[in-house]
């Protein structure tokens, strides 16, 4: 608790990523597809391949200025792919591209200032670094709630 801004956005990070793997851990690909409640397209597996998305967007494309026509999961026909095709979706492969994706922002963050800006504008306005983490926090902390209801839906279990 006494570490500089960038470690401490950094761990805060680190600590809902990895909260996001436990809320999955030791669960069938059928559940990890499992839906909440209609209409709702949200299942653990559609989390995972949003985050992935996330990572990519605010890392890869915001951060480091690449040009990304469409994410892995998302398609310009259907820009909710990440949620709504996890039905026969390759789930280890789907987790792997979510750590690959988890891996490539560490390696684009490091090192760098919090003031960094990024190379491609947010809807016509730069970004920081530090920006980036901080919404990166909110969204997997938001995403997390989510998890825990799905998780505890799935085989009633809370916690973390």
């Amino acid at each position: 608790m006494t570490a500089d801004e960038a470690a401490t956005l950094n761990a805060f990070l680190d600590y809902h990523r990895h909260t996001l793997a436990l809320k999955t851990e030791g669960l069938t690909d059928d559940q990890l597809r499992l839906r909440s409640v209609p209409p709702s397209n949200l299942s653990l597996l559609g989390l995972v391949r949003h985050m992935a998305e996330v990572e990519q967007y605010w890392f890869q494309s915001v951060l480091l200025g690449q040009e990304n026509a469409e994410g892995h999961f998302w398609t310009k026909e259907n820009e909710d792919g990440d949620f709504d095709d996890v039905d026969t979706a390759d789930v280890a492969a789907d987790f792997a591209v979510w750590r690959a994706e988890v891996e490539a922002a560490r390696s684009a963050a490091a090192g760098l200032p919090l003031e960094t800006v990024g190379k491609k504008p947010r809807r016509g306005r730069p970004v920081t670094l530090r920006w980036i983490l901080t919404h990166m926090i909110e969204e997997y902390a938001r995403h997390n709630g989510h998890a825990d209801l799905l998780r505890e839906l799935i085989d009633g279990s809370t916690g973390e």
